[in-house]
């Protein structure tokens, strides 16, 4: 019965975390679509129209409607509500990822490489698919003020597609082999180790999950290598800012990590 009933609170913790991450991934999607619509404003020609609006409404005050800068406002307030929203839905979604870790003390090994190896794969694609570094290139210039040279807002997923476009064959494959094909493979074999660890495939399960848990730490380094990659490819980078993408997949890291230690065990308790 109490299994049971752990079974079910789990599910809908899982369902939780689904939920509020989708909505974080919306709100970080907003955020950035404000942020170009915000950018897109700070260009020579943008930028020269809005100082000859300040200087019209200088000399003729009230009676000027000084459009663009109440668009830039509102354009402004919805970045900033999205970005309140985003790491706010980031937060729920990680508070219901450490009741699913906290389960470890009251479920058995099974049970929370089960839960824990789903709840991975969850937080392993919104890390994969919500953006993860903002990238600004930007320059006073006189009379015209803080003009944008270039904008952009990477994730995982686009920036492998980018970089096979741009011909950076290598770095593509090494990130979308390092970052998304071993994750998947090292989740869905928890997934399997835990499902089927009774089955009569149970001793090449316990063999795949052995190789691909060597690579366990590679997902670390792969990003920081990601980042600084992206980063340094912008020798003049006046900003970088990290986005929501950026902490799922480095909860993703840790919960990996943590739910391959409870499958080792697990697996050395069945040897046993």
């Amino acid at each position: 019965m109490k299994e049971i009933i752990l079974y079910a609170a789990l599910s809908v913790i899982l369902g939780a975390m689904v939920f509020w991450g989708s909505k974080a991934y919306t709100q970080a999607i907003l955020y950035e679509d404000a942020t170009t619509e915000l950018v897109s404003y700070q260009d020579a020609g943008q930028q020269a129209s809005l100082k000859l609006e300040q200087f019209a409404k200088s000399l003729l005050g009230d009676l000027y409607d000084d459009e663009l800068k109440m668009k830039l406002d509102r354009v402004r307030e919805k970045q900033e509500t999205a970005r309140i929203k985003a790491q706010e839905y980031t937060a729920y979604f990680m508070g219901m990822l450490a009741v699913v870790l906290l389960s470890f003390f009251l479920a058995s090994l099974r049970t929370f490489t089960l839960f824990g190896s789903m709840a991975a794969m969850v937080t392993l694609v919104l890390g994969l698919i919500t953006p993860v570094l903002m990238v600004t290139i930007h320059k006073e210039v006189e009379y015209l003020g803080d003009i944008v040279l270039s904008f952009e807002s990477k994730g995982v997923i686009g920036s492998i597609a980018k970089l096979f476009e741009s011909g950076d064959v290598v770095v593509a494959i090494v990130i979308l082999l390092f970052s998304v094909v071993t994750p998947v493979l090292k989740v869905l074999s928890l997934l399997i180790v835990s499902l089927f660890m009774e089955s009569r495939f149970a001793n090449g399960l316990v063999k795949f999950f052995k190789m691909i848990g060597k690579w366990s730490m590679v997902d670390v380094f792969v990003v920081a290598v990601f980042l600084v990659y992206l980063t340094a490819n912008k020798g003049d980078v006046s900003r970088a800012e990290v986005e929501m993408g950026l902490y799922f997949f480095l909860a993703y890291v840790i919960v990996s990590m943590l739910v391959s230690l409870s499958a080792d065990r697990m697996l050395g308790k069945l040897k046993g």
